[in-house]
C-alpha cells in the first residue's frame, strides 16, 4: 500500500477537509495574499508526510508495540482475500512480472503489498486465539479430538512450561517424529513459544537416519510414539537408548512402555505459575531459528534446512491468500506434518487466516480422506497427483462433495484427466498449483484461484509476495526471457543456512555483485511473458549429450504416455564417445497382454515426437534383467536419480564385460 493510499485511508477527515478549504480559499484570494497560499500549502504538504511517516513507521515497526495494543489493528485474517483487492493496492508498486519489456530477462520481483509482519509463532497462534478463541482449529477424526484455538493456545502454554522444567531453553533442540496428531501441532507451537528449535525427522526414516539426525542436530528431547502407521519405532527406541542416552524420550500417545508421556508433561505444569514462561516468551524474536527441516537428500546425505518464526509465519499467510482461505473455509490436509506441505501449507496457513484443519489419519489412507471430505463438510483439500489418483480409484462412482472450492496440488503436474476428476466429482474449480522446497519456507511461487486453468495445470503459478526469482545458466548468468535454466530465489523466505554445514551453506546461497543473497534451487524451470513459471526438471539432472542439452522431463512424460508403461526414469550414463547418453528405467503396467516392448519400439516411440539424440540409447526394465525393481526414493517420494545412474553405469559395465569375455 502506498504512503497516499494509507494516507487517504487513516488520516483524520476533518483535517483532510481543513486542509481543501484552506487551499481553496487561499486560492480565490491569491492575487490578494500572494504569500499566505504558498505557506498553506507547504503546511499541508509537511503535514501530510509526517502522517505518512507515522502510518508506514506504525505497520512496519508494529513488532514493537505490546502485543496487547496490536489487537486494536490486527483482525485476525492479516491480508485481502481478494485478488482485485490486492491487484489494486500493488498498482503503483513493482508486481510479480518480468523486469521491464526490453530487456526480456529471466528475473521477477514479487509484490511488495502486503507488508511482512512481524510475529512469532507463540505471538500468531496468541492473536488468532483472541479472534477466534472458541471457533475449532484442529479436528482429528482418527483421535476424536476436536481442538479450538483456546484448547490448542492452552496445551501450547502448559506443554511450553513443561519443557521449561525439563532444561529446555533458548536455541536447544526438540526432536518429533510421529505421524499426523493434534500433540503434534501442540509441540510445535511449544517449542517455538520459548526459542528453542523443533527438529522434524521423517516418518520414514530408517533407524539409522533417524539417529543421524538426532546426534547431528544434539537434540536434548526427543517426542515419538511407538509405532508411525505400520512402522515400528521399536529398534530406534533401543538405539536411542544405546547410542544417545542423554536423550530424554517422550511418547506423545499410544502405548508408553517404560517412558514418560505428553500427558505427563501437560498434568506437570497444569498448577505452575506462567510467570518464567511469560519471561522466556518475552525474549523471543520472529527472526531466531524455530525450526530444522531435513532435505530430502536427492545427493547425498540430508541437510538441516535453518527456518525462522519469520520466514514461516510469512509464507504461510501468503499461501491462505492466494487460496483465499477465510475463518469458515475447513481444510482437509492428508500431507504429513514432517513435510513443509502439511506443516506450512496445511497447518500454518490455516491459523494465519482463522480457518480449520483437518488430519484424517495418522498416515495418509484413502478411505479416511474420503470419509474426512465428507462428515467434516471440507470446503479445501491438499495433495500430491497421486493422492487425488489413489482417492478417486477408491472412491464410489457416487461420490461427490459440493463444498470443496480449493487446495493444493503440489509435487508434480497435474493430469487434465485428474483435473477433470477433481472439478467433476470434488467441484474443486479452484485448485491451486504450487512451487517451494524446503530453504524456502516452503513456498515460492503459486497460482491464484482464478488463474486460467491452461496456466494453473501447467505452471506453478506466479512469484508470491516480497521474493525474487531469476533463471541462470551454468556460469550463473541470468537467461533471456523463455529460456530454461536453474531457478534461483532471494527475499525474507531464505533459509538461515544449512545446521552446523557452512560449505554446503555457502554452496547453494550465494551473494550477487548487489549484494543480494540467492538461494540456487537446483531446479530447472523457465518463466513466461507473463511471470508464470514452469518446473522443467532438476537442473543437475540435465543430460549433455555431445554438449547437447537433454532434459529428462520431457522424455519420461513422452514415454509414460506409452499404454504399457507405468514407471519412467530417464538418466544420464557415461559414454565414451558422447560423454553421456539416455537411458529410461522403465516398468511394465501390470498385466499387460502385450510382449515387452523392444529397445527400437521404445526408441521409435520416442521419436515420434521428440528429436532422435533423446531416444533412449539404453533401456533397462526394473526387476528384468538383473536390474532392481524397485526405484530409490527419499523420504517425500523424489527419485534419487544420482542413485539410478550409478546403478545404470554398473549394469552396463558388467555387460560389457560379459560380451568381452564371451568374444
Amino acid at each position: 500500500m502506498t504512503a497516499v493510499s494509507v494516507l487517504a485511508s487513516t488520516a483524520d477527515p476533518e483535517v483532510a477537509v481543513s486542509i481543501g478549504v484552506t487551499d481553496a480559499k487561499c486560492s480565490a484570494d491569491k492575487k490578494k495574499v500572494r504569500r499566505g497560499p504558498n505557506r498553506v500549502k507547504l503546511c499541508g504538504v509537511l503535514l501530510c508526510v509526517i502522517l505518512s511517516l507515522a502510518v508506514w513507521r506504525g505497520s512496519f515497526e508494529c513488532h514493537r508495540i505490546p502485543l496487547h495494543r496490536r489487537l486494536d489493528w490486527f483482525d485476525g485474517s492479516f491480508i485481502p482475500t481478494n485478488r482485485s483487492k490486492m491487484a489494486t493496492e500493488t498498482v503503483s508498486l513493482p508486481s510479480s512480472e518480468p523486469i521491464t519489456p526490453t530487456q526480456r530477462l529471466s528475473i521477477l520481483h514479487g509484490p511488495v503489498d502486503p507488508p511482512l509482519v512481524d510475529l512469532s509463532l507463540g505471538e500468531l497462534l496468541e492473536l488468532q486465539t483472541y479472534h477466534h478463541g472458541t471457533k475449532e482449529c484442529i479436528v482429528i477424526p482418527w483421535t476424536g479430538t476436536r481442538w479450538t484455538y483456546n484448547d490448542l493456545n492452552q496445551q501450547t502454554l502448559l506443554l511450553a512450561q513443561a519443557l521449561l522444567n525439563q532444561g529446555i531453553g533458548v536455541g536447544d533442540r526438540v526432536g518429533i517424529m510421529a505421524g499426523n496428531c493434534e500433540q503434534y501441532a501442540a509441540v510445535f507451537f511449544a517449542v517455538a513459544r520459548i526459542g528453542a528449535i523443533l527438529v522434524i525427522l521423517n516418518n520414514t526414516y530408517t533407524p539409522t537416519e533417524a539417529m543421524y539426525a538426532l546426534k547431528f542436530s544434539d537434540c536434548k528431547i526427543f517426542f515419538t510414539t511407538q509405532k508411525v502407521g505400520r512402522l515400528d519405532n521399536g529398534r530406534l527406541l533401543a538405539d536411542v537408548k544405546s547410542q544417545a542416552p542423554n536423550v530424554k524420550v517422550f511418547m506423545l500417545r499410544g502405548e508408553t512402555g517404560p517412558y514418560q508421556t505428553y500427558n505427563d508433561l501437560i498434568k506437570s505444569s497444569a498448577r505452575q505459575s506462567f510467570d518464567d514462561l511469560h519471561h522466556a516468551m518475552s525474549k523471543v524474536v520472529p527472526h531466531q531459528v524455530c525450526n530444522l527441516q531435513f532435505t530430502s537428500g536427492t545427493t547425498g546425505l540430508p541437510k538441516a534446512a535453518m527456518l525462522t518464526h519469520h520466514s514461516l509465519v510469512n509464507n504461510a499467510r501468503f499461501i491462505g491468500d492466494r487460496m483465499r482461505l477465510t475463518p469458515s473455509d475447513i481444510l482437509c490436509c492428508p500431507p504429513p506434518l514432517f513435510h513443509c506441505f502439511g506443516l506450512v501449507l496445511g497447518l500454518l496457513s490455516v491459523v494465519t487466516h482463522g480457518a480449520k484443519i483437518v488430519y484424517p489419519a495418522e498416515v495418509f489412507d484413502v478411505p479416511a480422506t474420503l470419509s474426512a471430505i465428507l462428515d467434516e463438510r471440507c470446503t479445501a483439500l491438499h495433495g500430491v497427483p497421486a493422492m487425488f489418483d489413489s482417492l478417486f480409484q477408491a472412491a464410489p462412482d457416487d461420490f461427490r462433495s459440493s463444498r470443496i472450492r480449493t487446495g493444493i496440488v503440489a509435487g508434480a503436474p497435474v493430469p487434465r484427466y485428474l483435473m477433470e476428476l477433481m472439478v467433476r466429482r470434488l467441484g474443486m474449480r479452484e485448485f491451486t498449483s504450487s512451487y517451494g522446497l524446503t530453504e524456502a519456507s516452503p513456498t515460492c511461487f503459486n497460482a491464484f484461484t482464478d488463474d486460467a486453468l491452461g496456466k494453473r495445470l501447467t505452471t506453478v503459478g506466479t512469484l508470491m509476495p516480497h521474493a525474487q526469482a531469476k533463471i541462470v545458466d551454468r556460469d550463473g548468468k541470468i537467461v533471456p526471457l523463455g529460456t530454461r535454466g536453474e531457478l534461483c530465489m532471494a527475499g525474507y523466505q531464505l533459509q538461515a543456512g544449512y545446521w552446523n554445514n557452512s560449505e554446503k551453506t555457502n554452496e547453494v546461497m550465494v551473494r550477487d555483485a548487489a549484494g543480494t543473497l540467492w538461494l540456487h534451487t537446483g531446479d530447472e524451470a523457465v518463466f513466461d511473458e507473463d511471470g508464470y513459471c514452469t518446473i522443467t526438471g532438476r537442473f543437475k539432472d540435465i543430460i549433455i549429450r555431445g554438449g547437447e542439452n537433454i532434459y529428462p522431463l520431457e522424455i519420461e512424460e513422452r514415454l509414460l504416455a506409452h499404454e504399457t508403461i507405468t514407471q519412467a526414469v530417464v538418466v544420464g550414463l557415461k559414454d565414451e564417445h558422447y560423454g553421456e547418453v539416455v537411458a529410461a528405467f522403465l516398468q511394465r503396467a501390470e498385466g499387460a497382454d502385450t510382449a515387452r516392448l523392444s529397445d527400437q519400439d521404445i526408441k521409435a516411440w520416442v521419436r515420434q515426437t521428440l528429436g532422435g539424440h533423446k531416444s533412449p540409447s539404453h533401456v533397462l526394465w526394473l526387476g528384468e534383467d538383473s536390474v532392481p525393481a524397485d526405484v530409490p526414493l527419499t523420504g517425500s517420494g523424489k527419485v534419487r536419480k544420482f542413485e539410478m545412474a550409478k546403478t545404470g553405469d554398473e549394469i552396463l559395465k558388467k555387460r560389457k564385460g560379459v560380451v568381452a569375455a564371451k568374444l
